[in-house]
């Protein structure tokens, strides 16, 4: 008997003496990706794509909000460049967890699920949501609520984006929220009639309708839809690095550059420094 009870204080003691190991490990992991970037000299970071928030341009270079907010942090941070993976949003975070990019710049706001899958930062760009809608708007959709009370209206929105979950939430059925794999599409669907409403934020369908030519409309901001703002997404166990993140986006927004980055591209720099990642995380797990 006392054999085993030694024995088995030894296997308690191990257990924990590798429990601090571990412990004591993660946040020495977390600084290190820091550093590995640094060393590398560049981050990798999705993007959807999505003008005026991100912007893949044909020679291989990314500008946009997000982008150009990113590329000003992460130079502070001592990394000079920004490599650009173009992503649906609902791969985004499955991407940023399983290593495929380092962050994710690319308007991705902030809801429940997010909050609990990824470190955000601070908030960078703050919009509503809007519609695109053929000239005259012949079904009269001006809510998310309008669509779902329609017989037969479709809606197109990107897949796993806070469009596709609004019109889930007012009761659009799954059948008439058609999946668009980007903007390009969701304009050439909406012209084809192949979808009745293109859903995006403001800005975003703002540029699109720009574009487009005469043959669509914008109806903004959409009444049943809630302001968002994103952030800088990292993965849970890269806190520091969001941490860092945090620290220079915030020397960006004292020092007036931040402001001077986002409002060429229609953004508010007092939206997002009115609010914080905590507010908006509380606030949508309401």
């Amino acid at each position: 008997m006392n054999t085993l009870l030694a024995l088995s204080r030894r296997a308690v003691l191990g257990a924990a003496i590798a429990g601090l190991a571990v412990a004591s490990a993660a946040p020495a992991i977390a600084q290190d990706a820091l550093e590995e970037l640094k060393a590398k000299g560049s981050v990798r970071v999705a993007i959807g794509n999505e003008p005026p928030y991100t912007e893949l341009k044909s020679d291989g270079s990314v500008s946009g909000a997000a982008p150009d907010v990113a590329r000003a942090v992460f130079k502070k941070l001592g990394i000079d460049k920004l490599e650009p993976v173009v992503s649906e949003y609902g791969a985004m975070i499955p991407g940023l967890q399983a290593g495929r990019f380092d962050a994710v710049t690319a308007g991705l706001f902030m809801k429940p699920q997010r909050c609990n899958a990824v470190a955000y930062s601070e908030p960078v760009l703050c919009d509503a949501e809007a519609f695109l809608v053929k000239k005259g708007n012949p079904k009269k959709l001006t809510t998310f609520k309008s669509i779902a009370e329609s017989d037969d209206a479709t809606i197109g929105a990107p897949g796993g984006g806070t469009e596709e979950r609004l019109s889930l939430e007012a009761g659009v059925p799954r059948n008439r929220v058609i999946v668009v794999p980007d903007t390009q599409s969701g304009l050439t669907m909406l012209q084809q009639g192949r979808i009745d409403v293109y859903s995006l934020p403001v800005l975003s369908i703002n540029a699109l309708a720009e574009k487009a030519g005469g043959d669509v409309e914008v109806v903004a901001p959409v009444e049943d839809s809630p302001i968002a703002c994103d952030g800088a997404a990292f993965r849970k166990d890269q806190t520091a690095l969001r941490d860092a993140f945090d620290k220079g986006l915030a020397e960006l927004k004292e020092s007036g550059e931040f402001a001077k980055l986002i409002e060429p591209y229609g953004f508010s720099a007092k939206a997002a420094m009115k609010t914080s990642r905590e507010k908006l995380c509380a606030a949508a797990a309401e």
